[in-house]
């Protein structure tokens, strides 16, 4: 689930909160709907956490992408082996076939560790958006939990307007 899915169930609990009808002498409590509520909150507490399974997702796949490239340098370095000790019987041959295999050997290694650091800078890469998105998410519900804490203590501070009973209309217990 996006963090944007996740920011528009707050701002509906929120909405929800600040919606809500008072409770009579009860400036601080209010009536919601029960059930919508717990969904809301169950379905943020289920989903947050897809974020944090991207994440090792992408740390599963580089280690993979990390396991792959060190079997290819293996394979590559027993290929140049192989190859050097069915040259051993001439000389001429024999210092080509080691200059070839350590060449290979050097360009898998260089590979493998350009692969390594290409992996890593992914990884890094998408960890940082990752921990960007949670603190953007973080940094909305301080936001939206500091208005409604203003709300709430502006709501404190002034009194309701006395409800005058008319002589006409019957008055209507809440």
């Amino acid at each position: 689930m996006a963090a944007s899915n996740i920011i528009e169930q707050l701002d509906t609990l929120y909405a929800m909160v600040t919606d809500a009808w008072g409770v009579p002498l009860g400036n601080d409590k209010c009536i919601i709907e029960r059930d919508k509520a717990i969904q809301i909150i169950t379905d943020i507490k289920n989903n947050l956490p897809s974020a944090i399974a991207e994440s090792k997702r992408l740390v599963a796949a580089r280690d993979e992408f990390i396991g792959n490239a060190k079997r290819e340098a293996e394979a590559l370095r027993k290929n140049a082996e192989e190859m050097a000790r069915s040259l051993v019987e001439q000389q001429e041959v024999m210092r080509v076939a080691r200059a070839r295999s350590a060449e290979m050997i050097a360009t898998a290694e260089a590979r493998s560790r350009e692969l390594q650091r290409i992996a890593g800078d992914y990884t890094d890469d998408v960890m940082r958006q990752t921990e960007e998105s949670l603190a953007s998410a973080l940094e909305i519900v301080r936001a939206k939990r500091s208005a409604f804490a203003r709300i709430d203590a502006q709501s404190k501070k002034t009194p309701p307007a006395p409800r005058m009973a008319s002589p006409i209309v019957p008055e209507i217990e809440d």
